[in-house]
């Protein structure tokens, strides 16, 4: 345990850690080829720094109402424990996970088991897409924007994410691959629609076509924003824990608070590069545009009901493919001169969104 860290300063730490790891990456990357063997050298001891950092780091937090769903997963636990168990209507891949471990460890152990399945994955995607230059990846999903609380808070939901990239490390197993979304969908069943997403762009996979539905779109939620949410509110649409999200009786940061004009704007980024790489830099990758596609259909459906309450966790379901749509289709082809110092620069500004919002602008 890290008790000697100041609970509400842990997550300050962990950016600033990662402030130095950006810095030495933003550094070698102006010194340095792409190709370069001390380039590479340096990016995977800095990438296994970061591996065993974040694992140890977030596993071993303290158990606390800083990290808000952690203590209701320590009193979840807790109940199995005492044979007095939570009644489980949905999510019960995650709910048996927690019952199976609060018979054989204690609730400590089991958060770092969590950190493993919601890190790990994130490794082996980035290891068998991008081989020597792994590092750049991995770190651009450490350095997401909602990565450290979706590894301490919706645990559920980060570990079903990773799950589901961690199919798509497997994509060329077909059952492999659909198998091990499915299991993500059986931890948070929101992770059906990127499921379904990614099977429907497997089927239809003009771009041009997702990208104007999603300018469509736009004006679209702002007449008629209050319609949606009002017609899946009626519906019953997902389980009681979805459908809080559809009343007035929470709260939290990001509670509803009309059309989130900043929350389009950062999912427009990845709008941005990923018609850069594929329609001004002629990226022809198949998976690449898949996975764009994806995040597409994923974040029209957020658009459509962005006045929701906690409408970031639903905004979440594209935003945890953006990392790859940034950094994919550099360390897969030549597309500047100068590569690695675009690289470099490429996630120095990545994480500098990260740092402005989760440090600076919350002082």
């Amino acid at each position: 345990m890290f008790d000697f860290i100041p609970v509400n300063d842990y997550s300050y730490y962990y950016y600033q850690f990662y402030l130095i790891v950006i810095l030495f990456i933003f550094i070698n990357s102006y010194l340095h080829n792409l190709n370069n063997k001390k380039s590479i050298g340096v990016l995977n001891l800095l990438g296994y720094i970061s591996l065993f950092f974040t694992i140890l780091y977030m596993g071993l937090r303290p158990i606390n109402g800083v990290f808000i769903d952690m203590t209701m997963y320590a009193y979840m636990f807790e109940r199995f424990q005492d044979n007095d168990p939570v009644i489980i209507y949905d999510d019960f891949g995650f709910y048996y996970f927690l019952e199976f471990c609060s018979k054989i460890m204690t609730v400590e152990f089991f958060f770092f088991i969590c950190v493993l399945l919601y890190v790990v994955p994130l490794y082996f995607f980035s290891k068998r897409n991008f081989k020597k230059y792994w590092a750049y990846s991995f770190i651009m999903f450490c350095i997401s924007f909602s990565f450290w609380a979706y590894g301490t808070n919706g645990i559920r939901n980060g570990i079903a994410t990773s799950f589901f990239i961690l199919g798509l490390a497997y994509r060329k197993n077909k059952y492999l691959s659909f198998g091990l979304m499915l299991f993500a969908c059986t931890f948070h069943q929101t992770l059906l629609l990127p499921t379904i997403a990614y099977l429907l762009t497997n089927f239809y996979k003009s771009t041009k076509v997702y990208l104007l539905i999603w300018l469509i779109v736009i004006p679209i939620s702002i007449i008629l924003g209050n319609y949606f949410v009002k017609l899946i509110e009626i519906s019953g649409f997902g389980s009681d824990k979805v459908g809080v999200y559809f009343t007035d009786e929470v709260n939290e940061e990001f509670v509803g608070s009309g059309f989130r004009w900043d929350f389009l704007i950062y999912s427009a980024t990845a709008v941005i590069i990923g018609w850069f790489y594929i329609f001004k830099r002629n990226f022809n990758d198949v998976f690449y545009k898949h996975i764009f596609n994806t995040y597409l259909i994923c974040n029209v459906f957020w658009i459509l009901i962005i006045k929701v309450n906690f409408s970031n966790r639903f905004a979440y379901l594209s935003w945890f493919l953006m990392a790859i749509i940034f950094i994919y289709p550099l360390l897969k082809d030549k597309i500047f001169k100068f590569q690695n110092a675009r690289i470099g620069l490429l996630v120095f500004l990545y994480f500098i969104f990260t740092y402005l919002m989760n440090v600076i602008l919350i002082k």
